[in-house]
């Protein structure tokens, strides 16, 4: 367990120096200059150089990515090109909200799909399996700005019953944060429950195959009760894979999510920057979601040692 934990690490640190080189060379070959951009077409050019050599344009390449390894090491990621802000501070703040989005939208879909999934695995040669099936396939198929503005149009403009976007923090007011996070978090988690639906079919129906859930079946045991307590952690392993690709996936179709309902997390966050042109924004949340996304699949490998005893002897 030690070991694999170890090797995990490695595997993260390894792709984070790797992340960093390329997110930085991919910035630094983009046309434009960061410092014209934020003085404006008209300035001087000795007043762009001085924002230049301000920002620390003017020195060689090696040596900004060391001080922005450095920072990023340290906490620092240094300031806004075009506010001239701490960057730290506001990613801290978005990061708080996407996550609490993300968390949310990961725990709507698994309620929607670990029951249904099963559901339609156990039921599969009937009728209402096969409606399930494709209830789900026609969910895999929508994307989740789409399901946002759906939901936006029935229950926010037809119904009345829901804000239709805006984010209000937990501690100011609780009713209202819970009310606007509702329809980005069903946005985002129905349409990956859609997507985890059919894994988890897949799973149940691999599991109900095996012989020893055929000869627990033989007993007089319920499928139900069958998969439960013989086939549901042999199912859990393929499931968790998928978790962990959508907890990634939430991450980064949180961006568009926050865009359409207009909530101030990290993926609007990035998209403002862009739209700015403020690079080091850019470059600063893009190592935030790469550092996410690994550890997350860090996460993930050491559940399957969790769930599945038999990768504990492996793994020593």
């Amino acid at each position: 367990m030690v070991l694999r934990l170890l090797r995990r690490l490695l595997v993260l640190l390894v792709g984070l120096a790797a992340s960093s080189v390329v997110v930085f060379a991919f910035m630094a070959v983009l046309p434009g200059d960061p410092a014209r951009v934020a003085l404006g077409v008209n300035a001087s050019e000795p007043a762009v150089a001085e924002l230049r050599r301000q920002f620390g344009l003017d020195r060689p390449l090696l040596v900004q990515y060391g001080d922005w390894v450095r920072g990023l090491l340290t906490g620092d990621l240094g300031q806004s090109y075009v506010s001239r802000a701490p960057i730290g501070p506001q990613v801290l703040d978005r990061l708080q909200v996407t996550l609490i989005l993300v968390v949310t939208s990961m725990v709507v879909a698994a309620l929607v799909a670990l029951p249904l999934g099963a559901w339609s695995a156990l039921r599969h040669r009937r009728l209402s399996g096969l409606v399930l099936s494709a209830l789900s396939q026609v969910g895999v198929a929508v994307p989740a700005f789409l399901a946002g503005i759906l939901l936006i149009t029935l229950f926010a403009v037809r119904l009345g019953w829901l804000p239709a976007n805006g984010w209000t923090p937990p501690a100011q007011d609780p009713g209202m944060f819970v009310r606007q996070l509702v329809l980005p978090a069903l946005s985002l988690g129905l349409v990956q429950g859609a997507v985890l639906t059919r894994y988890v079919r897949s799973a149940v129906l691999d599991v109900l195959r095996q012989d020893h859930v055929r000869t627990a079946r033989a007993t007089g045991l319920s499928p139900g009760r069958v998969l439960w307590r013989h086939g549901a952690r042999n199912a859990a392993v393929p499931v968790v894979t998928v978790l962990g690709l959508q907890l990634a996936t939430l991450l980064v179709g949180a961006v568009v999510v926050e865009r359409v309902f207009v909530i101030p997390g990290l993926g609007s966050l990035l998209l403002d920057a862009v739209g700015q042109r403020d690079l080091k924004v850019v470059q600063d949340v893009v190592m935030v979601l790469v550092l996410a996304v690994l550890l997350v699949n860090v996460v993930v490998d050491l559940l399957y040692v969790v769930i599945d005893p038999r990768l504990r002897t492996a793994s020593r």
